[in-house]
């Protein structure tokens, strides 16, 4: 069986959409790109929000346009032979971004023709077929070889607002999820269905893995809660404004009830720590430096705009989350 790369793979996910997930994982690995970290991100996002990001608009056409070639370098590049049925991954060369530590495995609009064939994959581990099992782990398989050579330390997926079969995969190849939550209703809303949703996706791929045939590549399937960030909360003359404060400590309490205890009921080892150590940091609103960083392709603290103050808040403030992360793995791992 093939050996699993070395890197950490996270993944920061809540089915709700508008919780921040692309910046929050964009600036995270940053900050840890400089912290000497090589972090290779996936973009496993049929809205390519990721790769548009990070990458010019017309050099995302041009990787668009020519996926479908043996020369293609997106994710559709690589998983388009398991998808029809040609044969196995195709290895691509990810893209190395400015500073070096950075890497990226763009998205494609066609990833979701893949997502079509998940359900059938999943079905046909049911069933015990070798090629179920292959068409389930690939994006695995591939973000394994690409992490072996590039050497990273860290795999960020960044995925859509859903709980379809494609998150489904990815979360079940992660050794650790975070999870995003906005001071608003829906986010608290979400927080408690996403519990339960994770709880029936670790059982039933225990199930299938208690029976699939020898010596083939499986997905670990035990992804572990690491933390949540609280974000775009506003800041009223130094304090958190009154109408946000209330969230924050719902936040905390939901994330206790629907994630903590139900992924402690099936190992404990899914959701270590006390509840103060899940908090990983938080993200205030930072209004128009979000979007001119995305313009440019730049990390909210090298924005364009806003005062030095502003952008080195947050550069602080995504430097702290990265050390809290790092420092959250090495303890839960003891």
């Amino acid at each position: 069986m093939e050996e699993r790369s070395n890197a950490k793979r996270l993944v920061i996910f809540n089915h709700k959409g508008g919780v921040g997930k692309t910046t929050l994982t964009v600036n995270i690995a940053i900050a840890l790109a400089k912290e000497g970290k090589k972090v290779l991100l996936v973009d496993a996002d049929s809205q390519c929000n990721l790769t548009s990001y990070l990458i010019a608009d017309e050099v995302v056409d041009d990787l668009l346009d020519n996926s479908d070639l043996d020369s293609g370098r997106t994710i559709w590049s690589a998983l388009k032979p398991i998808a029809e049925a040609e044969g196995d991954i195709n290895i691509i060369e990810p893209f190395q971004l400015e500073g070096g530590n950075l890497f990226l495995v763009p998205g494609d609009i066609r990833l979701s023709e893949f997502e079509n064939e998940l359900n059938d994959f999943w079905g046909q581990c049911s069933l015990l077929r070798p090629k179920g099992f292959r068409g389930t782990t690939a994006i695995s398989r591939l973000v394994n070889e690409i992490s072996k050579k590039i050497d990273a330390d860290y795999v960020f997926f960044d995925t859509g607002p859903n709980i379809g079969p494609l998150n489904r995969a990815i979360l079940l190849d992660c050794d650790y999820f975070i999870v995003p939550a906005a001071c608003d209703l829906f986010s608290l809303r979400a927080l408690k269905t996403l519990g339960n949703t994770l709880v029936s996706w670790i059982n039933d791929w225990t199930q299938l893995t208690k029976l699939a045939p020898t010596e083939i590549y499986l997905l670990p399937g035990k992804p572990a809660f690491l933390g949540f960030i609280p974000q775009r909360f506003r800041i009223y003359r130094g304090v958190v404004a009154k109408q946000h404060s209330g969230f924050l400590q719902r936040i905390q309490k939901e994330v206790q009830s629907q994630i903590v205890v139900l992924l402690r009921k099936i190992d404990p080892n899914l959701a270590k720590g006390r509840i103060s150590e899940f908090k990983l940091g938080e993200i205030k609103d930072y209004g128009s430096l979000v979007s001119d960083s995305q313009q440019h392709g730049v990390s909210i603290g090298a924005a364009t705009i806003g005062t030095p103050e502003q952008r080195g808040h947050a550069s602080t403030s995504f430097a702290a989350i990265a050390t809290s992360i790092t420092k959250r793995i090495s303890e839960v791992e003891v």
